[in-house]
């Protein structure tokens, strides 16, 4: 594990890097934090949970702050220039010697979700994409994306409708997985880590194999 840095267009963003003992190559999954104007952060305790699970799988992982928060520099910019940020994360992790750059996916934690689902989208890069308590905007955003995706959510999350999220991802093409956590509320106190290991099996999954 290594701090680092990279540049999103002019701004210089701070990072963590991780990649798996041996000689590689290694599947990358790059998390994206959630709100940064309420208090999200790369040190958040999901985006820690999943990171963690990912390592123990021999996943490479790379997480960051988005532009404002921590060390990294620039301002908020309403999730347009965070998409800039995620596309210069899977730049920089694509480069890192010991990883597969066919096998890379992308996960966003709440408004990390509203960054990394488009990105996924746009990028061909990104093989497989994962929302953890996830915004889907518009709500057809993914109705025609048939790479992997995984979409997890408690059933007592105050922001995001389990119910709403069933539906709209009943209407996405395959390959497609939802989880849903009984008694879970959008922050996941206490639950991280089964989350987390529901998010690395699927990333083993479509990345390893």
């Amino acid at each position: 594990m290594k701090k680092i840095e990279f540049a999103s267009g002019p701004i210089i963003l701070e990072g963590i890097f991780s990649v798996p003992q041996g000689p590689g190559p290694f599947p990358l999954v790059v998390v994206c934090h959630p709100h940064p104007l309420y208090g999200g952060s790369m040190h958040n305790n999901v985006v820690d949970a999943v990171c963690s699970s990912l390592g123990n799988r021999d996943i490479a992982w790379l997480k960051f702050n988005f532009r404002g928060v921590g060390g990294s520099g620039g301002r908020f910019a309403d999730g347009i220039g965070e998409k800039e940020d995620a596309k210069a994360a899977l730049s920089f992790g694509e480069r890192q010697a010991k990883v597969n750059p066919e096998a890379i996916g992308l996960c966003g934690y709440s408004f990390g979700s509203i960054v990394a689902f488009p990105v996924a989208l746009e990028d061909p890069r990104v093989r497989a994409v994962g929302g953890i308590s996830p915004f889907v905007q518009p709500e057809n955003l993914l109705n025609r994306f048939t790479r992997p995706k995984l979409f997890v959510c408690g059933t007592q999350d105050e922001l995001v409708s389990s119910g709403a999220l069933e539906k709209l991802v009943q209407k996405m093409p395959e390959p497609k997985e939802l989880a849903l956590f009984p008694g879970v509320d959008h922050f996941w106190w206490g639950k991280e880590e089964v989350m987390a290991e529901k998010v690395a099996r699927f990333f083993e999954k479509y990345l390893k194999n």
